[in-house]
């Protein structure tokens, strides 16, 4: 049982849609969505997208002074030659800020459990998004 303080917001449905469309996506450049929590709302929302970018280009994109989850597309060569585009999880938040740890829950449920889940990218390699299938 959860304590009456603790808040889960559900994700929006738009949201949700595009997530399933991203988790299918046919491109094979590195991309990200950004989503934010509407306070007002209790809502999960999109932030920002991005195409073609890297880990440490969307490491300067964070905000600074907000929770931000993002989900991370990305092309990784394993070392047999095989090519494969794993999905990261990531949940950033600025140092201190313990709101809205819970909403990992409702927003991993959209991706099967192979998936990796950090908490920031500030302090990752991209040893921390290989899946451990």
């Amino acid at each position: 049982m959860r304590s009456s303080s603790l808040v889960v917001c559900e994700v929006d449905v738009s949201l949700q849609e595009k997530l399933k469309k991203f988790r299918f996506r046919k491109e094979t450049s590195n991309a990200a969505i950004l989503m934010k929590i509407d306070m007002e709302k209790q809502l999960v929302v999109l932030e920002e997208e991005y195409e073609n970018i890297s880990l440490d280009e969307l490491r300067e994109e964070l905000p600074e002074r907000q929770c931000t989850y993002i989900v991370y597309s990305y092309k990784l060569t394993h070392g047999d030659g095989r090519v494969s585009y794993p999905l990261c999880f990531i949940f950033s938040s600025p140092v201190g800020e313990r709101r809205s740890a819970d909403l990992r829950s409702p927003l991993a449920q959209t991706y099967p459990k192979t998936h990796t889940h950090t908490r920031s990218v500030t302090h990752t390699e991209p040893e921390w998004a290989e899946p451990s299938v």
